[in-house]
């Protein structure tokens, strides 16, 4: 049907639907109308179309075919069988009966038995390009990479500017992690379609992946040279250039994404990051304010605030920012360690305890963390506490000198002189150089005249 009548067959279509009139509309007209309202997501209007239009001409098989679709659209795959059936038996080597049969099957995740189908249409039919991509579909979903870029590449032979099984090929070299073959691939694919910003952009990619950043740049030069307002390959480029250390050129293309469309909080973060690595912080912190700004829900935005702010020494500022990235994602570890030690530096002592508790109970049970928390609740007086912290750091860092002395000074100070003078004794053997951190946490336990006695054996016998 000339494209257009198509306006002309939608407003006769609507209005006879508004007045309950029965207009006549010869087949291809109901196709073209139903076709229409499937490209736009109007499911309902054309449903309508569907059975009106089989109402006026019952024995349309591409009316029926694409009830069909509609029926497999809503999931009624029962009743989209019986009816493929039917109009297989009149049709049996109709193309359309074959594709939607193995739709049918791929839902029912059958892929296999999909691709059969699908093998078996391709000699009825003349164009096979689309059936090679379904096929290729199926065979990822069975996660048969290999077969599937085998058939995504019949498509590229046959439709050079294929993009979307270009993009496939590719995908499937990376979920087999075969970046050489599919740098071989593309520079193949190139020595034909040499002008292709998508391909120059997806090897770029790939030699960023093996760390071949020079090879790389010069791939996303080349994609943006084609193609000049080509967002991804501007930011490609750019991450390529942070990798070389050339920040200065990569805020340059960043800047360029901004000017190219709307800002987005991840060009704010790069170009932030740039800046700080360019010890420029004042303005890192501009960006990445601006990138939190445009993404209040962007934690890595406000985690790189604190850090910033935490590198100046401004820990209050810090506090606020770690805040909102807790606000976030509260079960991240890190997030948990930078609010202590903010808490630390702004001597917020209880705020630093529960910190360092959270990230225990998160599953963060790194030594320096029980060591920490320990140091805290000694400082604080919470010395039962203090000790069961270390006792359950002993379970899991067995011969660590750090826990060891601690035990020492704790025992000692709550009055159980023999356990202390064991654990002194096995962290001198762990580590003797070690023995100054009773001196400084616990000075009047580094007094004590046995404590003396035994530091003064090992030096002996050390020396």
């Amino acid at each position: 049907m000339n494209s257009n009548l198509l306006p002309m067959s939608l407003s006769k279509f609507e209005s006879m639907l508004k007045t309950n009139e029965v207009y006549f509309f010869d087949a291809a007209e109901f196709e073209t109308i139903v076709e229409h309202y499937l490209n736009i997501g109007k499911q309902s209007l054309a449903k309508k179309a569907v059975q009106l239009g089989l109402e006026q001409h019952p024995s349309s098989i591409q009316l029926k075919l694409m009830k069909v679709e509609i029926l497999i659209f809503e999931d009624k795959l029962p009743e989209a069988i019986k009816m493929l059936s039917n109009i297989e038996a009149v049709e049996p080597h109709n193309d359309e009966v074959f594709i939607q049969k193995a739709i049918i099957l791929s839902k029912k995740k059958k892929h296999t038995e999909a691709i059969a189908i699908l093998k078996e249409s391709l000699q009825y039919i003349e164009d096979p390009a689309d059936i090679w991509s379904m096929i290729g579909m199926e065979y990822l979903y069975l996660d048969d990479f290999e077969n599937a870029r085998l058939n995504f590449a019949k498509c590229i032979e046959v439709d050079f500017e294929d993009y979307s099984s270009l993009y496939n090929i590719v995908y499937c070299f990376d979920m087999e992690e075969n970046h050489e073959e599919a740098i071989q691939f593309l520079n193949v694919y190139l020595d034909k379609n040499p002008y292709c910003e998508v391909a120059w952009h997806q090897l770029g990619k790939q030699y960023f992946e093996i760390g071949m950043f020079k090879e790389a740049l010069t791939s996303f030069d080349y994609a943006v040279l084609i193609d000049d307002s080509f967002i991804g390959g501007y930011l490609e480029k750019a991450k390529t250039l942070e990798e070389l250390k050339r920040y200065e050129e990569a805020i340059e293309n960043y800047s360029v994404t901004l000017e190219l469309d709307d800002p987005t909080a991840y060009a704010y973060v790069r170009m932030g990051e740039c800046y700080e690595k360019l010890d420029n912080v004042a303005t890192a912190i501009n960006f990445y304010k601006k990138a939190v700004h445009e993404d209040p829900l962007l934690d890595r935005g406000w985690i790189l605030l604190t850090n910033a702010c935490y590198s100046q020494g401004n820990y209050q500022k810090a506090l606020y920012y770690i805040n909102k990235a807790i606000q976030i994602d509260e079960s991240n570890v890190l997030y948990w360690r930078r609010y202590g030690d903010i808490n630390l530096k702004l001597s917020f002592y209880e705020e630093a305890v529960e910190a360092f508790k959270t990230c225990l109970s998160l599953g963060d049970v790194e030594i320096e963390i029980y060591v920490a928390l320990a140091d805290l609740l000694l400082f604080l007086g919470e010395f039962n506490e203090a000790l069961s912290t270390l006792i359950k750091a002993k379970k899991i860092y067995k011969e660590f000198a750090e826990i060891e002395y601690r035990l020492c000074g704790l025992f000692m100070v709550l009055g159980k002189e023999e356990y202390s003078l064991t654990h002194l004794q096995n962290a001198l053997v762990i580590d003797f150089e070690y023995h100054t951190i009773i001196k400084e946490l616990y000075p009047t336990v580094f007094e004590n005249s046995r404590v003396q006695n035994l530091i003064s054996k090992h030096k002996n016998v050390i020396e």
